[in-house]
C-alpha cells in the first residue's frame, strides 16, 4: 500500500525537497545489505541534517502510521537496516558533526553519522583513541554500531560500545527528543536509558548523538600472527596470552582455508612459506615497547608452529590485512551467509570442530568460512554456495550454538534474518518484557518493526499501517 500523499507533503517540509529522494537510482544504494543478501523497496530515502529535522520526520510518519527503518553506514549483516517490507528509509549520514575533544574528561561528542574511522582520527589527534575499532571503521557510523552495540577487534580490553557511551540525544517515535550529553561519569538518577536504547536496532528511538568515552592513546602497539597446527592449540594460546601478556587489545583467530582464500582471491602474498591449520593475530598496545614482553611469552607457548611480528605501521597492517579482508574475499564467492555468534570458552573448540558437518547435513554442496574474536568468543560463520534465503544453515548454525549455551548475535543485532530464532536464546517471559519496553517507547510500531522480536504466534506483529 502507498504512503499517503500528506506525508510526502510534510516529510519535504521537514528536511527540504532535495532530501526527500524517491528517484530509483539514488535509492538503490538504501535497500541492499553489505552481504547483497537482503534486498527490499521504499518509497522515500529521507535524509534530516539536524535533530529537529529527524523529529519532524519521525513525527510526521507517526501521525500516518508510516513504518520507518534508521540506516547509517548500513554496513549491518542482518537485514535489520534495509527496507525489506517497504518501510521509509531515515539516512542519518548528514548528521555528522562532531565537537573537539575534552581533554580533561577523555570524552566527545559525535553525533550519529559520523563515521568510526573519523571518530578514530578526532581522538588520536587529541592524545585519545576510541575503543571500538571494525573493518568497516570507513563506512560505520557512530549511530548504527550504537543500534547494534557493535563489538569489532578490541572488545577484549575496551568492551563493546555500550561500555564507550557516557550519554545520547535520541529522537522518540513521535518526535520528543530525550538529550543527556554532560558526560557525568557517575548520574545515579533513574533508568539508563542510553543503555537500553544501545543496542536495541532502531526499535526504540533514533539516536541523533552521543557522548562518548575515549581511552588514552598506546604509544607502542604491536602485531605478530601465530601459526598452529589446530583449533585447540589456538585457543590454548588465546588463554595463555590473555594470561600473561599486559595490554592484549586484540586476538584475532582464522584457518587455512580462510587465508588461503584472502591470498587468492586479493593477491596478496601468504605470511609464511607453508600453510598451517590455524592461526592467532595479537595485537599488544602499551605506554613502553611491549616487543620484549609479547616475544618472551610467545617462545613459551611450545606449540606455536611459526611466528610473525610486526616492525612498524606498515606491517602490522599488512597482518591485521589476512583478518581484516576474510569477508571482502569471501563476499567475492558469492552472497554469502553471515551467522555472528559468541560460544563460551569452554565450547568453542568444540563449535568450530562441529558446525562444518551440521551445515554438511543440511547443505552438502556449501563452503564454511570461520574466523572471529578469539579472546571473547565471537565467531563469524560465513556459509558460500548456499541460495541466500535457504534458512536451513540459519537453523542448523543457531541450534548448534543454543545448544552450547552460546549466543545467536555476537555483535552484529538480531534483525530480520535471526528473529525467529530468538526464542533459543530468551525465554518467553523475557520476550514479554522486549514487547513491553517496544511498546513504552513505540506505541504505534513504526520503528524498525520488523526487526529483533518474533512475530507473535507465528503472525506478524501489529505494525503501522502503511506502506506495509
Amino acid at each position: 500500500m502507498d504512503p499517503p500523499a500528506e506525508l510526502f507533503a510534510a516529510l519535504r517540509e521537514a528536511v527540504g525537497a532535495p532530501y526527500l529522494r524517491t528517484d530509483p537510482d539514488i535509492v538503490a544504494a538504501h535497500v541492499i545489505d553489505w552481504t547483497t543478501r537482503f534486498r527490499g523497496s521504499t518509497p522515500a530515502v529521507v535524509a534530516p541534517a539536524t535533530v529537529d529535522e529527524v523529529a519532524g520526520v519521525l513525527r510526521a510518519c507517526n501521525e500516518q502510521r508510516v513504518a520507518v527503518v534508521p540506516q547509517g553506514g548500513n554496513t549491518g549483516l542482518v537485514g535489520g537496516s534495509v527496507p525489506l517490507h517497504g518501510e521509509v528509509v531515515l539516512d542519518l549520514r548528514r548528521l555528522d558533526a562532531i565537537e573537539p575533544v575534552d581533554a580533561r574528561a577523555g570524552q566527545v561528542t559525535a553525533q550519529a553519522g559520523v563515521t568510526i574511522a573519523r571518530l578514530q582520527a578526532q581522538a588520536r589527534a587529541a592524545g585519545w583513541q576510541y575503543g571500538v575499532d571494525l573493518a568497516s571503521r570507513d563506512v560505520a557510523t557512530v549511530g548504527g554500531t550504537i543500534a547494534t552495540n557493535a563489538g569489532g577487534v578490541h572488545v577484549l580490553r575496551y568492551g563493546p560500545t555500550r561500555r564507550q557511551i557516557v550519554g545520547v540525544e535520541a529522537v522518540l517515535a513521535d518526535g520528543r527528543v530525550v538529550r543527556r550529553l554532560e558526560g557525568l561519569e557517575k548520574d545515579n538518577t533513574g533508568y539508563d536509558l542510553a543503555g537500553l536504547v544501545c543496542g536495541s536496532e532502531g526499535t526504540l528511538a533514533v539516536v541523533t548523538a552521543a557522548r562518548l568515552r575515549l581511552v588514552p592513546a598506546q604509544a607502542f602497539t604491536v602485531v605478530a600472527l601465530l601459526a598452529f597446527a589446530g583449533i585447540d592449540d589456538a585457543l590454548d594460546a588465546v588463554g595463555e596470552l590473555r594470561r600473561t601478556v599486559n595490554g592484549v587489545q586484540a586476538l584475532e583467530f582464522f584457518l587455512r582455508d580462510g587465508l588461503a582464500l584472502v591470498c587468492d582471491r586479493l593477491g596478496i602474498p601468504p605470511p609464511f612459506r607453508v600453510a598451517h591449520a590455524a592461526y592467532v593475530l595479537v595485537e599488544v598496545g602499551e605506554q613502553t615497547d611491549p616487543t620484549a614482553p609479547l616475544a618472551g611469552a610467545v617462545a613459551r607457548l611450545t606449540a606455536v608452529t611459526d611466528v610473525a611480528v610486526s616492525t612498524d605501521t606498515a606491517s602490522a597492517r599488512a597482518l591485521w590485512s589476512y583478518r581484516e579482508r576474510l569477508a571482502e574475499a569471501i563476499n567475492l564467492e558469492g552472497a554469502p551467509h553471515k551467522l555472528d555468534v559468541a560460544l563460551p570458552s569452554e565450547t568453542l573448540a568444540t563449535f568450530v570442530h562441529e558446525v562444518p558437518g551440521q551445515i554438511a547435513a543440511v547443505a552438502p554442496g556449501a563452503r564454511v568460512w570461520l574466523f572471529g574474536h578469539a579472546g571473547d568468543g565471537n565467531v563469524h560463520v560465513n556459509v558460500t554456495n548456499v541460495a541466500p534465503d535457504d534458512e536451513r544453515v540459519t537453523g542448523a548454525v543457531l541450534r548448534l550454538v543454543a545448544a552450547m549455551h552460546g549466543s545467536i548475535s555476537a555483535e552484529h543485532g538480531i534483525g530480520t534474518a535471526k528473529r525467529r530464532y530468538l526464542q533459543l536464546v530468551r525465554s518467553a517471559d523475557e520476550i514479554a518484557t522486549y514487547r513491553a519496553i517496544k511498546r513504552a517507547f513505540d506505541p504505534m510500531n513504526i520503528l524498525n518493526p520488523h526487526v529483533l522480536l518474533p512475530d507473535v504466534d507465528g503472525a506478524r506483529a501489529d505494525v503501522g499501517e502503511h506502506p506495509i
